[in-house]
């Protein structure tokens, strides 16, 4: 097969790295049950140079996964109130800087969702939960 005149060009190890790190970080923010810190603890053992792309890239992925969430809640929540979501109501997008929790984040997302709070606080709050603990666990990458 003829080849046009440029280069085929393949990704680098760093490249692979990242964007499989950013699929992780993704699933696991939403139901399936996959650890992103240890992808992340991963893709920092083999190249510490990653250390803030690697913080970066698993915060979008996992602040996206979450917003997946909210979206879901979003769309297929009732319009009817349930007293169980009191509380995300009382306290509002603040509440979701502990979304990467396990278990306790995705209902957090899901009744962000579905108590109509303002997609970008919550995206906000919860990118900056995620950032954090990413960075507490690159740190321990580093050792």
């Amino acid at each position: 097969m003829p080849q046009s005149g440029g280069r085929r060009r393949c990704l680098t190890g760093a490249e692979v790295s990242l964007i499989t790190l950013l699929g992780t970080s993704f699933l696991a923010s939403t139901i399936v049950p996959i650890s992103s810190e240890v992808a992340l603890f991963a893709v920092l053992k083999l190249d510490t140079g990653l250390f803030w792309p690697a913080i970066c890239v698993a915060t979008l992925g996992n602040t996206a996964g979450g917003l997946t969430t909210y979206l879901i809640g979003r769309y297929a929540g009732s319009k009817k109130p349930l007293t169980q979501l009191d509380r995300v109501r009382r306290y509002g997008s603040p509440l979701l800087v502990f979304a990467w929790l396990p278990v306790v984040g995705d209902a957090l997302c899901l009744a962000a969702g579905w108590t109509r709070l303002n997609w970008a606080a919550v995206a906000l709050f919860s990118g900056f939960g995620r950032f954090f603990r990413y960075w507490v666990v690159a740190q321990g990458a580093l050792w």
